[in-house]
């Protein structure tokens, strides 16, 4: 477990994480003393690999950084979203093959993007009819990608269900209720705190609190109320992990360092 719990920005770039010696430059990163921590590492620490999934999971956590690369954003959000989905799927099961396809259909949720053109993907600003049609065929561009491969089968089945609403008024079938896979269901209310919490080109991400209120506002609508109420019961979890990328200053848990330095939360640093 790494020996940070939040965010400080404002130094000077060029940083090194002391853990895998990457250059953190101006990325989201973490401060503990004279200490840094890339957001990679925070998040490699709060997820497991087996032995025996190494391989497999080099391959979903691969897949998902050729799409962040390619959406050019910042830091690792296919990653972030799948641990923070973690948070929610470990208060209903301890079941090890569960939390593994869980994980996988969250961190490789938008893979489908990989097939759509870059002059929709990357649009800076909203999106004409016809193109917002095409976004939206994404999940199921993505479950064809990963249908084929035999360790992802359910998680197949989360990345093509993760736009649907629990009241049947999302897509790509309209799926409602229990009919919608239970990853899915989890990742949709990480999913939007996610989004709603970081910036993007044309407005600054809101602060925690506002994201957590919409969340609960659409509770029984968009989403589950059972992944909702585990939402907030996780609360202090989710807060300190957004906080590691998110643009508003957080004052949390203090941080402390390998050397017992111990420091607050106040603010981060992005490209």
């Amino acid at each position: 477990m790494l020996p940070y719990t939040g965010m400080m920005g404002n130094t000077k770039p060029h940083l090194t994480c002391r853990h895998c010696g990457t250059s953190i430059g101006g990325s989201p990163y973490l401060r503990a003393g004279k200490e840094y921590g890339c957001e990679g590492c925070f998040l490699k620490a709060r997820q497991w690999v087996e032995s025996s999934d190494a391989e497999h999971h080099a391959l979903a956590e691969a897949l998902a950084a050729a799409l962040d690369l390619r959406e050019r954003e910042p830091g690792f959000p296919s990653k972030r979203v799948a641990c923070h989905t973690l948070v929610l799927a470990r208060r209903f099961t301890n079941d090890r093959e569960q939390l593994r396809q869980i994980y996988w259909g969250a961190l490789l949720h938008d893979v489908g993007k990989i097939g759509i053109p870059d002059a929709i993907l990357l649009k800076p600003g909203p999106l004409a009819q016809a193109e917002r049609e095409l976004m939206r065929t994404h999940p199921e561009k993505g479950h064809a990608i990963l249908a084929g491969v035999p360790f992802l089968q359910d998680a197949a089945q989360i990345v093509l269900s993760h736009e649907e609403h629990f009241d049947g008024g999302g897509y790509p079938r309209g799926l409602a209720g229990e009919a919608i896979p239970f990853g899915a269901r989890l990742f949709a209310v990480i999913d939007t705190l996610d989004a709603m919490t970081s910036d993007r080109p044309y407005r600054r991400g809101l602060p925690f609190d506002s994201a957590m209120a919409e969340i609960q506002r659409f509770a029984g609508s968009q989403f589950d109320p059972t992944a909702v109420e585990a939402f907030i019961a996780e609360e202090r979890v989710l807060r300190e992990m957004v906080a590691v990328k998110c643009s508003a200053a957080w004052a949390g848990a203090p941080l402390v360092s390998a050397r017992g330095e111990r420091g607050n939360l106040v603010g981060l640093q992005r490209s």
